[in-house]
């Protein structure tokens, strides 16, 4: 098998084999061009604190320890704001040697400010799971700015599976954009492409969103159904800069447009912490073809989800707060993002979860 990022024509070989299993099977919308969508089950543990299983331990015999109440997904249920819940999700693994997979909160997930973390037996990290890995998967979910209802079956996180090592270098990473430009504008690459904040919009003075903090609750299977100005606040900058508040969620979008050319895909990671009192609050995937000219984009905007720590601080145009780091695939996907698929960020600028409607 070839190092890199699998895509979906192996994922479909890697069901095939039963070395990715459900109950209901898996459904073939599941499959993304360089992911897994992962689906709830029928049953959430309210749990005390979040937790890892631990090496040689089931999450299982934690949940024993940790469960408060039992909430039955199957009709609906309310997780409520700022509690912990761990869900078994339909899908489990039996991962072969060579493969490893990292699991990450879809897109929407995250603009929800829903962390949703993956578990595993013998766990010791969030995401990560091992080569080797054989048992189920569970989700650890914690609405952060709002209550949300959720179902059995519905999708909030994701997983990617690798072969050996596919990151890109700083090297590689210049040569790729030389020959395929990676964003708009000058590339700033330390351990993988740069990104900025853009606080000086080429029209109108809106920047980004604050979540309101009293709202009521967003019904994930309603798409465009919720007025924004019942869950967020709007934010508007005249000089290139806003403050931000201890413990805020904000949506922001990033100065520049980037793509992932059809043979990689990318990942968002923090920038160092060093940079301010704040973090870029969710990773997440960017498939092959996001914002390519061959999936008919011309550049996306990255969506950033920001949360403000201990202190206020200021946060200005321009600055560097985030990375994507590139992988190659092992092979072209047969689907590219943005072509024949469900791809509701193509093309993005400034834009909330899917649930809510503007304007």
């Amino acid at each position: 098998m070839t190092n890199g990022v699998l895509p979906s024509q192996a994922l479909r070989g890697l069901i095939a084999k039963g070395a990715i299993a459900a109950v209901p099977a898996v459904q073939e919308d599941q499959l993304q061009p360089a992911s897994l969508d992962l689906r709830l089950g029928t049953v959430a543990y309210r749990v005390r604190a979040s937790f890892l299983a631990g090496k040689g331990r089931r999450v299982q015999d934690r949940l024993e320890e940790f469960t408060m109440h039992k909430v039955n997904l199957t009709e609906g249920a309310v997780l409520e704001k700022n509690c912990v819940y761990v869900i078994p999700l339909a899908e489990r693994l039996a991962l072969p040697q060579g493969v490893t997979a990292v699991a990450n909160a879809k897109s929407s997930s995250g603009r929800l400010d829903l962390l949703t973390r993956t578990i595993t037996d013998g766990g010791i990290e969030f995401d990560r799971i091992p080569e080797g890995y054989q048992g189920p998967l569970y989700a650890e979910v914690c609405p952060r700015s709002f209550s949300v209802l959720v179902r059995a079956g519905q999708r909030l996180n994701q997983i990617r599976f690798r072969s050996g090592q596919a990151v890109l270098t700083d090297a590689e990473l210049s040569a790729l954009h030389a020959t395929d430009p990676l964003v708009s504008g000058e590339a700033v690459i330390s351990e993988g492409l740069g990104f900025s904040v853009d606080l000086r919009p080429s029209q109108g003075t809106l920047v980004g969103y604050r979540a309101k903090p009293h709202t009521g609750v967003v019904d994930l299977d309603r798409i465009g159904h919720y007025p924004a100005a019942d869950f967020w606040e709007e934010l508007h900058a005249k000089d290139g800069r806003i403050i931000l508040d201890p413990g805020a969620f904000y949506i922001l979008v990033s100065r520049e447009a980037v793509t992932i050319p059809p043979d990689y895909a990318a990942e968002m990671a923090p920038y160092l912490a060093m940079v301010g009192e704040f973090r870029v609050h969710y990773a997440g995937f960017f498939d092959p073809g996001f914002g390519h000219a061959t999936a008919g984009g011309t550049g996306s905007r990255g969506v950033l989800e920001v949360r403000c720590h201990e202190a206020p601080f200021v946060l200005e145009h321009g600055q560097v707060v985030g990375r994507l780091v590139y992988e190659r695939m092992s092979e072209r996907p047969e689907t590219l993002y943005g072509l024949g698929i469900s791809s509701n960020y193509q093309g993005q600028g400034l834009k909330l979860a899917k649930q809510f409607k503007v304007g």
